[in-house]
């Protein structure tokens, strides 16, 4: 079995397919066999975002994943662009379709990078939320936040939810051209209360050596 390093967020539309990229990248610069899977992606009609492009940067760094088609990818789609539980009409999860596309994947890599959909707490079905994938499939987690105003509340509380499901974790910010205030208004609560604050941008190789040591 691979490594497998889940990236989940504090919310949708935080970086999480940017930086599975950049962790793509990292990991493969050092000459390890990366791979990716997204595996669920809501809002699908005939284009799969995430899917394609995490597709595409693993194509161009693992030889073993040439013949990879999307569907391989990302294994379960739905139209709506909502929660899975939602856009699949309260449908129950096929675990092992996504047992099925992990196994298979993971045979290409020695690591695997599985990117969640939206946060910890977006229902899957009436008996999964996407924290239980994580724990399921047993994979250490990058928790990636964001650097606007009200960042403190939402990254606290996604840390502690992981930790009351004892999930390994770290957890970094990926700061945009328009969070200047990060500096100014959240990141002195953070620098007082953690070893090191760790930033997508800046320091994607430090993360790699944690993620994979954890």
């Amino acid at each position: 079995m691979s490594k497998r390093i889940f990236i989940t967020a504090t919310n949708t539309d935080i970086g999480k397919t940017y930086t599975s990229k950049l962790l793509i990248k990292e990991f493969a610069s050092r000459g390890i066999r990366v791979g990716a899977i997204k595996l669920i992606e809501t809002g699908v009609v005939d284009f799969a975002p995430d899917a394609e492009a995490l597709l595409s940067c693993v194509k161009e760094l693992n030889p073993a994943f040439k013949d990879v088609e999307v569907k391989d990818i990302v294994p379960i789609t739905y139209t709506l662009p909502a929660a899975p539980y939602v856009a699949s009409n309260a449908a129950s999860l096929n675990l092992e379709v996504l047992n099925a596309a992990v196994q298979k994947l993971e045979k290409l890599c020695d690591v695997l990078i599985i990117e969640g959909a939206g946060g910890l707490y977006v229902p899957v079905d009436e008996k999964y939320m996407m924290i239980d994938l994580i724990k399921y499939f047993e994979a250490t987690t990058l928790l990636v936040t964001h650097c606007a105003l009200g960042c403190i509340n939402d990254t606290i509380l996604s840390e502690r939810a992981l930790n009351d499901e004892n999930i390994k974790y770290i957890t970094a910010f990926n700061c945009r051209e328009n969070d200047e205030s990060f500096k100014e208004v959240s990141e002195p609560y953070f620098l007082n209360t953690r070893q090191k604050v760790l930033k997508t941008g800046e320091d994607i190789d430090t993360i790699c050596d944690v993620l994979y040591n954890l």
